[in-house]
């Protein structure tokens, strides 16, 4: 091995070690709590060295973020590819599911953490979001050329009630609201089933979806804008 193969291998292990205490961090004391210098101390190395990997603790959130929809991506995939297309949309979104269970700290963050900052056109992994979501969307318009879905659907409102439909359950089962002995998966199920049920029912619907897809962030940011991207104090 060369000496930039080497440097370029040793700065990729500092790299994921500052991720993976960002992540952890981030999870345990929420995102506005933690700082740069917090990161720094949990893999002992100075801010200035932090520094010189990400600009800002949100460029840290933001390559978090890109890894874990890159991740949810895999899931979704590894799902897809059914004959039948209602049941490929079942599969892909119980994948949606699977993940916030098998990746809790990365869904937390992408979905559920307040704090984080929003996820604007300027980021450079919006584009690969995009793709994701119309993927997702085009499967649920499978549904409706087949006559699955009633003639009239609209394939992106669907995508955004199966979206939050499952998020209600995986936000449940994560912070263990339910009583002793109540199945978090069993209630992810019925929720998707009564969701689809609805959905093939012609249940009319109100929600009217943006185009292009709107910021993805739960929340608006808590900070000020800066040249284009959402910056939190480090």
């Amino acid at each position: 091995m060369g000496i930039k193969e080497r440097q370029d291998r040793d700065r990729q292990a500092v790299r994921d070690s500052i991720l993976d205490a960002a992540r952890e961090l981030f999870l345990a004391d929420g995102y506005r709590h933690v700082s740069i210098r917090k990161i720094a101390e949990r893999i002992e190395y100075s801010p200035a060295a932090l520094y010189s990997y990400f600009p800002s603790k949100d460029d840290i959130f933001y390559a978090l973020a890109e890894e874990g929809f890159r991740r949810l991506d895999q899931h979704v995939r590894a799902a897809a590819g059914r004959p039948d297309p209602l049941d490929e949309v079942r599969a892909c979104w119980w994948a949606y599911y699977r993940f916030s269970k098998e990746h809790r700290e990365f869904f937390e963050l992408m979905f559920v953490d307040r704090s984080v900052p929003q996820i604007t056109e300027q980021w450079t992994g919006l584009a690969f979001v995009h793709q994701m979501l119309q993927h997702a969307s085009s499967r649920i318009q499978r549904c409706i050329d087949d006559g699955i879905f009633p003639s009239g659907t609209n394939a992106e409102v669907v995508m955004h009630v199966l979206w939050a439909a499952l998020t209600g359950p995986a936000v449940i089962g994560s912070g263990c609201r339910l009583a002793p002995g109540e199945d978090p998966d069993a209630l992810a199920r019925d929720v998707l089933e009564v969701t689809l049920a609805g959905v093939r029912a012609g249940v009319a619907t109100t929600f009217a979806p943006c185009t292009p897809p709107a910021p993805l962030s739960p929340v608006a940011p808590v900070s000020e804008a800066s040249a284009g991207v959402r910056r939190h104090d480090a």
